[in-house]
């Protein structure tokens, strides 16, 4: 009996080593990304940013090179974000920022489209075109509308079936 519960021991102080090990090295290696000296911290203001949050990934033709690192309201309520970019990207500073959401329901992330400008984005400065996120809530309320419009509905109750 005895040897069964050193087993288990051991197994159990193994498991719990390994994941120790793991969270370690998952803190190490978020630390050390995010403090890259040489990255790129570029912002971009939006109306309306749901869904985006400190850590989402910025995209560059579907390829992560960033992540968002900042969050903030700017004097008129508009979302301030700040992005920090990897080093080696070169950006013109035209470049636009847009939020898309990864699949029909997926987590949102902001993708860089490159413009032709070229001068290219420095660190600190701000991309100035941007698109806001689409609410899945409001595109669909929308289309609910034009259907009740379009069958007469738009200002009177829906008919049920029942009598």
């Amino acid at each position: 009996m005895s040897n069964r519960s050193d087993r288990d021991a051991i197994i159990g102080g193994g498991v719990l080593l390994a994941g120790t090990l793991s969270m370690m090295l998952a803190f190490f290696v978020g630390d050390h990304a995010r403090k890259d000296e040489n990255s790129l911290s570029v912002t971009a203001r939006f109306n309306r940013a749901d869904g985006i949050v400190v850590g989402s990934p910025v995209r560059l033709s579907g390829a992560p090179i960033g992540t968002v690192t900042a969050q903030a309201l700017d004097d008129k309520y508009r979302a301030l974000l700040t992005l920090n970019l990897r080093s080696d990207v070169q950006l013109p500073a035209d470049s636009t920022a847009l939020i898309y959401t990864d699949g029909l329901l997926g987590a949102k992330y902001i993708e860089l489209r490159p413009g032709g400008d070229d001068a290219l984005l420095k660190s600190g400065q701000e991309i100035e075109y941007t698109q806001d996120a689409v609410v899945i809530e409001d595109l669909l309320d929308m289309i609910i509308q034009q259907a009740r419009a379009k069958r007469g509905y738009l200002d009177k109750p829906l008919p049920t079936t029942s009598n």
